[in-house]
């Protein structure tokens, strides 16, 4: 097993308490597309007395305040690091974090924090959603409109569907997403078993949960497959063509968090050949997917444009964190959803 699937690293989870007035940086991003007055308020009074709090609308506007900026709330390209020499903290406003893993950050004492755990339900309502589509034939008999009546098609659709109860979900990365789509799993009546890169504790109906030995197990005994890994060097293109053969014939891949996980051509053959029931996709192995890409072509493959991490609760729920690690930074406390940088999540 390659190094990057090993423990967890040691991390800090909390920054000494800052002597000056805090100065943050806000840069409004696709999942923080808009602060409100109020949203600035409560900012501004959990970073405490004399704060400076300068609010962009994009993260290239931010360049020009960021020289005095000791946190920024938003996402850090290269440039904008560069600019903000008295960074000691980033609150990301993504979920998958490899954005932030060039060598100049990684390397540096700045502290990450972001979304992980309070993304997870979205992501799998979205999931099932795509599951449902295929399995049931929704979505081919949306594509076809009326011709979905004509009596050889729709006996062909019905031929096809498949009912979720008594079906095994194995589930790898069991985090915030992994735990909603197990919740949402065991209601439909499946089976669920689940593993993930560190000592994690089972729930939401998964009796135990395996550790990265217990891989090619779960991949070979699911009925559904989902992918809840972050993307590392360790995990990148790990569903090649060895991968997919050890998937039981008829298995289903359920992807809505990173698409480069999976290798894009060995998809391709695994669904040309039928070595697999079907793929259900919020993003792909190159994005965006071309025109021209077969996975297209596929009856057995339903994709939407990596829009799972859309919801009206987003952008609260990670402004309400942020605002409670600004006060945990003020008083010398924790911070929650720190990401290892060295393990890149």
């Amino acid at each position: 097993m390659s190094a990057g699937l090993c423990g967890p690293t040691l991390l800090p989870t909390q920054l000494e308490r800052p002597e000056a007035p805090l100065n943050v940086l806000v840069t409004k991003t696709l999942t923080l597309p808009d602060v409100t007055s109020a949203d600035a308020t409560a900012i501004r009074e959990a970073a405490g007395p004399g704060a400076v709090v300068n609010i962009v609308d994009r993260p290239r506007d931010g360049v020009a305040v960021a020289a005095d900026a000791q946190v920024i709330l938003g996402i850090v390209p290269e440039w904008l690091f560069d600019a903000a020499p008295r960074l000691r903290w980033v609150h990301a406003t993504a979920s998958g974090v490899d954005m932030f893993m060039y060598p100049k950050f990684v390397e540096s004492d700045v502290v990450l924090t972001g979304e992980k755990g309070l993304v997870g339900s979205h992501l799998a309502d979205h999931a099932f959603g795509l599951l449902l589509a295929l399995v049931r034939r929704i979505a081919t008999a949306v594509k076809l409109g009326p011709e979905a009546w004509d009596h050889d098609v729709r006996e062909h659709m019905r031929r096809r569907e498949l009912e979720l109860e008594g079906l095994t979900m194995g589930i790898l990365g069991f985090g915030g997403t992994g735990r909603h789509l197990a919740r949402r799993a065991v209601a439909f009546g499946m089976r669920v078993q689940a593993m993930d890169l560190f000592p994690v504790p089972p729930s939401d109906g998964v009796e135990s949960v395996g550790g990265p030995d217990s891989l090619r197990d779960i991949v070979a005994t699911s009925d559904v497959l989902a992918l809840g890994l972050p993307l590392t060097d360790a995990t990148r293109n790990m569903f090649d063509d060895d991968m997919f053969a050890t998937m039981p014939d008829g298995a289903i891949l359920l992807n809505v968090t990173r698409g480069e996980i999976i290798d894009g051509p060995s998809l391709e053959r695994a669904l040309a050949a039928g070595r697999i029931g079907g793929a259900a996709l919020d993003v792909a192995p190159v994005e965006p997917l071309d025109a021209r890409s077969p996975l297209w072509g596929f009856e057995h493959c339903v994709m939407t444009p990596h829009t799972a991490g859309a919801s009206q609760h987003r952008a609260q729920r990670n402004l309400e964190r942020f605002c409670r690690n600004l006060l945990a930074l003020r008083h010398g406390r924790p911070l929650e959803g720190v990401v290892d940088k060295l393990s890149g999540f």
